[in-house]
């Protein structure tokens, strides 16, 4: 009997043997192999978004041995695959594409015969998303870290089982373990509507569409909503957002920022119905039904539509990491509960990004992962959730950074408010894009800016300096004072900044 168990352990170990190297090979042919010698990695990153591969990078820079683990089989996660890339490509390429049709004659360009070549606009966007997958692979080898094709699953906290996307299984260990596996589209709520990806779709199908609908209903008025709902409003679609609240833009706008880029939108052929519920939605006849109703209860209405893009929020991604095996403690929102270190509920696990707590931004998800490397090797890191940009990327843009007008008045904060519009800047009056303006919130006694708002032209790009103001504590005066070079747009943020504390001087 005893013959027989040692037979049956050599032949385990043996095959565990087997696997191992089948994994090294593989490794070492794609030039992932690790050259830091065996025994455990000092830090496995399990996800590779834009957190989890930003992490990788930086312990790898840092000299720990690296592994990142990521079963979509390119990186770059939701963000680079299906979500912020492509989709800037498809707002960038049918803002051209709405630009010529509608602007150029006005500017003197005389373009006959412009129409839509879908497809050839859906494999931009796909080349796009090819290169930048295969950059962070580049990088990943220039900095040897070990890139490991497959799904992850705690055995413990400190070793993980890997189902290897080529086939076979494979455990890795590790002194420290980064979670970063990212969040994925929630469903509509009580399920009522089911997501097909054709007529009835999330983001991801929004993106993949062999043609321009006749009439698109977007559910939900945040900011994948509205840039979706705008790229297919440039090519053609007739697009309705239905919100359940009484403003878009989402958590964070300014009121009255949001109001005005309501307006905008509409101008340009949107159609909103605000305060407004979603029953249901009924495919029938090549059509879809989308039942409504007010959201105080009342008015019921029936919307006909040729594809409906859900866009109720996202949800935290853990399945398959047996995470109630090791004990992480996991908030009724399905959150990864974190401490301010990043630090789950079990030792030597940490956790960035949408899947625990905090705005879901590909940029918030980078500076965690740095911070929370920073901490296993330096023992500090630094993040500041006061100073993290939100941006919608339709035309025109929508950023903001810091305090809401609202939230002042609800803390009780004595605050002053500066705002220049674009129409009065001269970049903007010769670019023929005039519309949106700069509105700095600044404490009344301090002068200390509070909260940056911008609705323009290149908002997105301009944020970066309330961005700074907020996280150096700049005054309006410093910003004021600063040279900004002529003619710009960012003038408009210095002439905002000098309305702050006092007046601005082309306004």
């Amino acid at each position: 009997m005893l013959t027989v168990q040692r037979a049956s352990q050599r032949n385990a170990a043996r095959r565990l043997r087997e696997v191992n190297l089948q994994l090294a090979r593989w490794q070492a042919s794609r030039g992932y192999a690790s050259e830091s010698g065996s025994g455990p990695y000092d830090a496995v990153i399990i996800g590779g978004g834009p957190g989890g591969y930003v992490a990788a990078i930086k312990a790898a820079q840092l000299g720990l041995k690296t592994a990142c683990i990521e079963k979509r089989g390119s990186l770059g996660g939701t963000c680079l695959n299906v979500g912020c890339i492509p989709s800037k490509a498809m707002l960038n390429n049918s803002h051209l594409f709405h630009q010529a049709k509608h602007d150029f004659k006005k500017r003197g360009i005389d373009a006959d015969g412009i129409s839509l070549n879908l497809t050839q606009m859906l494999k931009a966007k796909q080349d796009s998303v090819t290169g930048l997958t295969k950059g962070i692979e580049t990088l990943f080898k220039q900095n040897k870290v070990d890139y490991i094709k497959g799904a992850a699953s705690f055995i413990s906290p400190t070793r993980i089982s890997v189902q290897l996307n080529d086939g076979g299984e494979t455990e890795i260990e590790a002194k420290n373990v980064i979670i970063a596996t990212g969040s994925e589209v929630a469903p509509f709520p009580g399920g009522a509507i089911e997501i097909d990806e054709e007529q009835i779709v999330s983001s991801t199908g929004a993106l993949e569409l062999p043609k321009v609908p006749e009439k698109m209903v977007v559910i939900g008025g945040g900011i994948i909503g509205l840039e979706l709902g705008s790229v297919w409003s440039r090519l053609g679609s007739q697009v309705t957002v239905v919100e359940f609240l009484g403003g878009i833009g989402g958590v964070g706008i300014d009121e009255e920022i949001s109001k005005q880029f309501q307006k905008s939108l509409q101008k340009q052929g949107l159609k909103f119905m605000m305060n407004t519920r979603v029953v249901s939605a009924e495919k029938r006849d090549g059509k879809v039904y989308v039942k409504t109703e007010a959201a105080k209860g009342g008015k019921e209405e029936t919307l006909e539509a040729d594809t409906v893009l859900v866009s109720v929020g996202r949800r935290p991604y853990t399945k398959g990491l047996n995470l109630e095996k090791i004990g992480v403690e996991v908030d009724p929102k399905g959150r990864i509960v974190i401490d301010d270190q990043f630090n789950t509920s079990v030792q030597g696990v940490k956790c960035i990004g949408d899947v625990t707590f905090g705005p879901m931004l590909a940029h918030k998800a980078e500076e965690e992962g740095i911070a929370a490397i920073e901490y296993i090797k330096n023992g500090h890191g630094h993040v500041n959730y006061h100073a993290i940009p939100s941006v919608v990327y339709t035309h025109p843009e929508v950023a903001w950074v810091g305090k809401t007008e609202q939230e002042l008045k609800a803390a009780g904060v004595q605050y002053k408010t500066g705002k220049f519009p674009f129409a009065a800047n001269s970049r903007a009056k010769t670019n023929l894009d005039t519309e949106g303006q700069v509105k700095l919130l600044v404490e009344k006694e301090t002068d200390r800016v509070l909260g940056v708002h911008i609705m323009g032209p290149n908002a997105g790009e301009m944020i970066a300096e309330g961005v700074l103001a907020v996280e150096y504590g700049a005054s309006a005066e410093d910003i004021a004072r600063t040279c900004h070079a002529h003619p710009t747009l960012s003038e408009a943020f210095k002439e905002a900044a000098m309305a702050a504390y006092d007046k601005p001087i082309h306004f």
